[in-house]
């Protein structure tokens, strides 16, 4: 079955002639055949009504008109005259439509030089075939010959009525299809050039290969572009309306769907749209990134105690008492006096239009009950991104509840994302290894939270490097030496991370050591994560999530060195911390 994006359930047809195609297309193509539904492409961004790609045939573009025969009054090649109920009308020949949408994005993929014949006669010329054609869902063969429309559009670059029914057989409909082609494509599209061509039709999948572009206007080099998955690709046009949860690995493009989405439904919202996540952070990145798009007035961004902590003031329902004593305790008496306020009457529900909810795996199922009721009931819009492999916060009885159960009610929108693009596939063997005891698939009913092993998308790059020290300030000096050793190379300081457990010995040691050999720093707790701040990130394993960069030195990681057996919440945090590397992983301790 081929692969329609979005889904037909995420579609809005404007005839039912587009429905009945999209659904053959489903139906009568293979499993590799990619086919978009009104998506803006091209330099002039038309919006064609169908596009599809083939990695042995090349790419199609398809209007559809449900005319009746009786309706067209006359047609020439480059105009048609309708009667409708209103009166004639002069429309566009919808072979000219195609033709002119086809050589658009043509023009666009041709500045690709990975799409191009690269030298010889035929250079600059696309590596692969590109058509048009029309669908007419109302008019049979007999009536489009008797009505002489061939002498205008040309037989072979149509599909009529009676060849687009249910009964079709798949090879008739398919051969329809690629007669509309007046040359055969003698090779065929390798897998990462048709991630390309699917990267210039739909922008919305470009994934920045650092994120703390997430979701910036600004994109890096074509060739540095990674491209999201199909299943994800139409999983972000395709996310309707209710209560959705998507339970996906580290790396497999969850923030970036988020963001996407808030942005999407920021455009029609009558209230604000909220964001939370458990990681201030990532809080702090995901506020940044929509206040660049202009968005901070629609889009709130919090973490979760920070969202409490407003809540009680705005309402004036008070702060609990707080001292250097009773720091965990005050966190949790701040939610529970939300939650209580909310229940007086104090705190009013319903105050936001959608509310997405990033590192889901590490809320509690109270905190799930009293943000569901924030979420207006006319667009009951709520979305939850979830991976219990990354729950470092409490034990495991946050984890064992149903969806429902906290207010969720997400049975039959569910998803899964298993594949891993962040990492490479060295770093991601090397990370499961490592928590390989809290890494083993569990299944779950669709209401539950299943722990997903993640697959590798196969990019490749160096192994891990280990590294034994006699002391912990011989470790700091090595990293120091390292660091500024990809620096001459051409990495960027920014481009770089150092992940430690514990600030005291090894953050502080690490950072006084970096700054006396001269490698600009920044503490988390201090950073402003801005994308042109060019300095070394160092920051704690519990405030990495949601972060990644093309370096990461992990010290302190002397139970490696000693091949010891990891308590499942720290072998938690190494993976967490291990997978925010894109490219290098540099894992230290001192040996014992």
């Amino acid at each position: 079955m081929a692969t329609l994006i979005p889904g037909i359930g995420g579609c809005t047809f404007d005839t039912g002639g587009e429905r009945r195609f999209a659904e053959r297309l489903e139906a009568k193509l293979e499993d590799d055949y990619l086919c978009w539904y009104n998506i803006p492409v091209g330099l002039s961004y038309g919006h064609p009504d169908f596009i599809v790609l083939h990695p042995r045939r090349g790419l199609l573009i398809l209007e559809v008109k449900d005319w009746k025969r009786d309706t067209v009054l006359g047609i020439d090649k480059l105009r048609a005259t309708l009667n409708l109920d209103s009166g004639p009308k002069e429309v566009q020949n919808p072979l000219e439509q195609a033709r002119r949408y086809a050589e658009d994005l043509a023009a666009t993929l041709s500045k690709d030089p990975q799409l191009v014949i690269g030298s010889g006669r035929e250079a600059g010329r696309l590596l692969f075939p590109w058509s048009y054609g029309v669908v007419f869902s109302r008019i049979t063969r007999k009536q489009f010959d008797d009505g002489g429309l061939d002498a205008v559009i040309p037989p072979d670059r149509v599909i009529c009525q009676d060849e687009m029914t249910e009964g079709v057989e798949a090879e008739e409909f398919q051969r329809r299809l690629w007669n509309m082609f007046p040359l055969q494509f003698k090779g065929r599209l390798s897998l990462p050039e048709i991630d390309r061509v699917r990267w210039h039709i739909h922008p919305d999948v470009r994934i920045a290969p650092r994120q703390a572009s997430l979701f910036g206007e600004g994109v890096a080099p074509i060739d540095l572009m990674l491209v999201m998955d199909v299943h994800q690709e139409q999983l972000a046009r395709s996310l309707g309306d209710g209560h959705r949860v998507i339970h996906g690995v580290a790396g497999s493009g969850k923030t970036l769907i988020l963001g996407y989405r808030a942005e999407y439904l920021a455009r029609g919202a009558g209230k604000p749209i909220l964001v939370l996540c458990y990681n201030q952070s990532l809080a702090r990145r995901l506020a940044r990134t929509m206040a660049d798009k202009g968005l901070d007035g629609k889009v709130h961004t919090h973490h979760f105690h920070q969202w409490c902590r407003a809540q009680l003031v705005a309402y004036n329902a008070g702060l609990p008492e707080k001292s250097d004593e009773n720091q965990g305790m005050f966190f949790d008496a701040m939610v529970d006096r939300v939650i209580r306020s909310v229940e007086r009457g104090l705190i009013p529900t319903t105050q936001y239009s959608a509310i997405l909810i990033d590192e889901g795996h590490d809320f509690k199922p109270e905190w799930f009950k009293l943000v569901t009721q924030m979420v207006d009931p006319a667009t009951n819009s709520l979305l939850v991104l979830y991976d219990d492999a990354q729950s470092i916060y409490g034990d495991a009885k946050r984890r064992r509840f149903s969806f429902k159960s906290a207010g969720i009610q997400a049975v039959g929108r569910t998803t899964i994302l298993k594949l891993n693009y962040r990492n490479t596939d060295e770093i991601l063997r090397f990370a499961r290894d490592v928590a390989h005891g809290i890494l083993k698939p569990m299944d779950s009913d669709e209401d539950g939270v299943p722990l997903i092993n993640p697959q590798s998308a196969g990019r490749a790059g160096p192994p891990p490097m280990v590294v034994k020290l006699p002391t912990l300030r011989a470790e700091a000096e090595f990293i120091a030496e390292r660091l500024k050793e990809a620096h001459r190379a051409g990495t960027p300081w920014r481009d770089m991370a150092v992940i430690y457990r514990h600030y005291n010995p090894v953050g502080r040691t690490i950072l006084a050591t970096l700054r006396g050999f001269g490698v600009p720093v920044i503490y988390f707790k201090e950073a402003s994560f801005a994308p042109d701040e060019d300095a070394v990130l160092a920051v704690t394993m519990h405030s990495c999530k949601g972060l990644e960069f093309p370096l990461v030195v992990i010290p302190g990681a002397d139970c490696i060195q000693r091949a010891v057996e990891l308590p499942p919440e720290e072998a938690k945090l190494l993976y967490v911390a291990m997978t925010r590397a894109t490219r290098e992983l540099v894992v230290s301790g001192v040996a014992t």
